[in-house]
């Protein structure tokens, strides 16, 4: 009886023991699972302020930039207005600059990086074009038949130069200067034609003026140094194309952020219209002639109408008595 009743009261106590740990365990797992909830909301709080704290010092930045342009504009209106700074010209040439560009004042400072690079990209463009007219000259010197390409490399230099300036590099800085939607459209339309451009003097098909890689296939069979000359230069039009690609991916990323819309580039150029001068004076010039002409056919239109006639039913009866 003695070994029975220890042996009960012995598993009796190893039970509590057991279900005493089992609860020390379970209070042991909550208080570790509500230090990770703590740690972990914490930490979420800490992020959450870390991002604040983030945005607060990108909206002080851009304010501070915000500051800094109107005050450099301020004092350049104070100066009796911004000069034309570009093409940097010596004070003493004929042709002064027709163009302002300053990066530091025009552009914010998230959108200067992209803009300096696609001035560097037109400037690599007309480099290449430049030395395109030494290729076509070297292919022409070993051909006498290529005169036509070198004649047409003389144009694309002379027309591409300015005209690639003009019609997308100067709507892009317009765009990101006054953050214009119409010109952002602008810009893309052009450079999409600018990019199919490249891809073909990229492949440099013969007789249109290009040194690409047909070309200088071509001048290669004849002459190794004019072509390995040739060959240089559809490497740097292929340059050209492929950044052009990747710079157009990038402004147009840049474009999506910046609220722009097709709406709003509507509503720009018809504001655009209707204050333009020109446009003005014409309307009114149009205006005034239609109201003129409208009056002149009224006035002949009555003049022309028959004067009425009196018949007898037209005669004045006399009253009855």
């Amino acid at each position: 009886m003695n070994s029975c009743n220890s042996r009960s009261v012995f598993i009796h106590n190893w039970r509590c023991l057991i279900i005493e740990n089992r609860l020390g365990i379970f209070i042991f797992c909550l208080y570790f699972l509500s230090v990770s909830n703590n740690a972990c909301f914490v930490q979420e709080h800490a992020l959450a302020q870390a991002e604040l704290l983030k945005r607060q010092e990108e909206l002080e930045r851009k304010a501070d930039e915000l500051d800094r342009r109107e005050r450099e504009m301020q004092s350049l209106n104070q100066q009796r207005g911004r000069k034309n700074n570009w093409p940097p010209l010596p004070e003493n040439f004929p042709v002064g600059p027709c163009f302002y560009q300053d990066f530091s004042i025009d552009i914010p400072v998230e959108f200067q990086k992209t803009v300096k690079i696609m001035y560097y990209l037109w400037m690599f463009h007309t480099v290449t074009l430049f030395l395109n007219v030494f290729g076509c000259l070297a292919w022409f010197y070993i051909d006498a038949t290529r005169g036509v390409d070198f004649g047409l490399s003389i144009l694309w230099f002379l027309l591409f130069t300015p005209c690639s300036f003009v019609c997308w590099y100067r709507p892009l800085y317009g765009a990101f200067r006054s953050d214009s939607s119409f010109r952002f459209f602008v810009f893309f339309f052009v450079y999409i034609c600018q990019f199919a451009v490249h891809v073909l003097q990229a492949a440099g098909f013969q007789r249109w003026g290009n040194c690409g890689w047909i070309s200088s296939l071509t001048g290669l069979n004849k002459s190794i140094p004019v072509g390995i000359m040739m060959i240089i230069i559809a490497a740097l039009f292929t340059a050209s194309a492929v950044i052009s690609l990747v710079m157009f991916k990038k402004v147009h990323g840049l474009y999506r952020t910046t609220g722009a819309s097709f709406e709003k580039a509507q509503q720009e150029f018809a504001t655009g219209m209707m204050s333009n001068k020109t446009v003005q004076t014409a309307a009114a010039n149009a205006a005034s002639t239609a109201e003129t002409s409208a009056a002149q056919n009224a006035f002949k239109g009555s003049l022309s109408s028959p004067a009425p006639t009196w018949g007898p039913s037209h005669r004045m009866q006399p009253f009855p008595n």
